[in-house]
């Protein structure tokens, strides 16, 4: 089932995983898409999106490889699709593309990082 998107796009405390990097980064990755979704055209909020991104897949795939997380390589291969998916994108961006990010960041955190809560 599919989490509904939060409108204003914010983290809130529904998607605290309880390691507070990680809330942090998350909080980070919000306010992100935000700014790309605030204004489309912009190549600076969406290279800023990148790089958050990339920063918190190797915080969080750090962690996860250093407890021994049996679904590492899955959750692996999943940021990997979307951070290519996100690299390949030029500005303007379309209304599509942030939804689809939206969706996949809340999605993401409420269906496959909070299989980690506690494991860390």
């Amino acid at each position: 089932m599919s989490e509904k998107i939060p409108e204003p796009f914010v983290w809130d405390e529904s998607f605290k995983v309880f390691y507070d990097n990680l809330d942090d980064e998350h909080k980070n990755l919000f306010k992100a898409v935000f700014n790309v979704a605030a204004d489309k055209g912009n190549a600076g909020a969406l290279k800023n999106l990148v790089d958050v991104t990339a920063h918190h897949f190797s915080d969080e795939e750090g962690m996860m490889q250093k407890s021994g997380h049996d679904n590492y390589p899955a959750h692996k291969k999943i940021h990997d699709e979307f951070l290519t998916k996100i690299k390949g994108l030029k500005s303007p961006v379309d209304d599509g593309t942030i939804h689809f990010a939206k969706d996949w960041l809340v999605n993401h955190i409420k269906g496959i990082d909070f299989k980690y809560k506690g494991k860390l």
